[in-house]
């Protein structure tokens, strides 16, 4: 009879099983809807791409990857709400772009001192968007634009340059959106109070600060490593470990870990073969705009199909400076690694920081079924 019980068990685990992994292997192949219009990406690309194109005209290609940096602040525009909204959200990022950015490079004249005020910074980031729901990709290029910069040579005099490039690159994706904001103003649906042009701020009552303390340790941890482990460049640990973090449920992490790492395979194939075929500051140029198009037209419907081009995107416009480029067999090699100790530094984090979550929504329940049962 035990055994007889013990088998059905084994049975109904194994048809749950293969229900599972049959519902996420139509998941990873299937493609969300998205009533995302193509201006968005196009918008993104030119953010990103131009500063890239005034730098090769230029003759300065690597101060202009720092201005493409700061273009990445278009990703916040949100044309759903009004254009003064928009704008003052923009303006708000590009603060937090250039304020993450000094925070990184000022302290990274040691590794252990850099990572502490690291973790520190992303808790504080991480509490401040959860507290104004600030919409996707809420904290992740804050936390990234710290973890670039506290991995750089620590240079006093450059870095009021540095952090002017990243000013005039925000600057140039602010005058992007607000002119496109212009054009498309008459498509806006009107609203009933269009008499007046007001901004709301949108507050989250349940702002966990631990759950903010778990990301900033997680993230501190994750540079540690990079450092104690003498990676080249130790940041793709903690962009890794954030990108992984971000998913909204622990399935959700899960899925995250598996889509980015096999997305990041496929994606370092491409990138391979990109930098094989050509090596110009033209092409590279040419192919960071063209994969920032496809990203923001995918990202909103497929994670796992929009890593493939986030990964060469994110490698040319990080290392587009780095003699190493020239060596593409070196480069990827020296990422695979990064990513994957990232990813599941972020899949750990993952389960802590929902594991919090559930505590949390559990005390929320208490206190909820406390005033009703008060009121009775």
């Amino acid at each position: 009879m035990p055994f007889k019980r013990f088998r059905s068990i084994i049975a109904i685990m194994a048809t749950t099983f293969k229900q599972v992994l049959q519902k996420e292997t139509n998941a990873f192949f299937t493609l969300n809807k998205s009533n995302r219009v193509w201006h968005i990406p196009l918008l993104a690309a030119l953010s990103v791409g131009m500063p890239l194109i005034a730098g090769l005209l230029l003759g300065n290609l690597k101060a202009s990857l720092t201005a493409s940096l700061g273009g990445l602040v278009i990703l916040y525009y949100a044309p759903s709400i009004p254009l003064a909204g928009r704008m003052i959200t923009l303006l708000a990022c590009s603060f937090g772009f250039m304020l993450s950015y000094t925070i990184g490079h000022c302290f990274s004249f040691n590794p252990y001192a850099s990572a502490i005020v690291f973790g520190l910074w992303a808790m504080a980031v991480h509490w401040i968007v959860s507290f104004f729901k600030t919409r996707a990709p809420g904290n992740f290029f804050f936390i990234m634009m710290a973890s670039m910069a506290s991995c750089q040579p620590f240079d006093l005099h450059h870095i009021p340059q540095k952090i002017g490039l990243m000013g005039l690159g925000t600057m140039w994706a602010c005058m992007l959106a607000l002119v496109y904001g212009l054009l498309t103003l008459h498509k806006q649906t009107p609203s009933p109070h269009n008499n007046k042009l007001s901004v709301t701020i949108v507050k989250n009552e349940y702002t966990s600060l631990v759950e903010s303390g778990i990301m900033g340790f997680f993230m501190f941890s994750a540079l540690l490593i990079g450092h104690l482990l003498a990676f080249k460049n130790p940041y793709w640990i903690p962009i890794s470990c954030l990108a992984v973090m971000q998913g909204v449920s622990r399935l959700h992490i899960w899925q995250r870990v598996v889509h980015r790492i096999v997305g990041t395979f496929v994606g370092l194939c491409l990138c391979w073969l990109a930098l094989s075929i050509s090596k110009t500051p033209l092409s590279i140029c040419i192919s960071i705009i063209l994969l920032q198009f496809i990203v923001e037209s995918l990202i909103v419907r497929h994670y796992a199909l929009a890593v493939i081009f986030i990964t060469p995107m994110t490698i040319l416009l990080a290392e587009a400076g780095n003699p190493l480029i020239q060596d593409p067999n070196h480069l990827l090699a020296a990422r695979v690694t990064d990513i994957i100790v990232g990813s599941m530094i972020g899949a750990i984090g993952g389960w802590v920081i929902y594991h919090e979550k559930l505590r949390q929504s559990a005390i929320r329940q208490i206190r909820k079924t406390k005033v009703l049962i008060h009121r009775r």
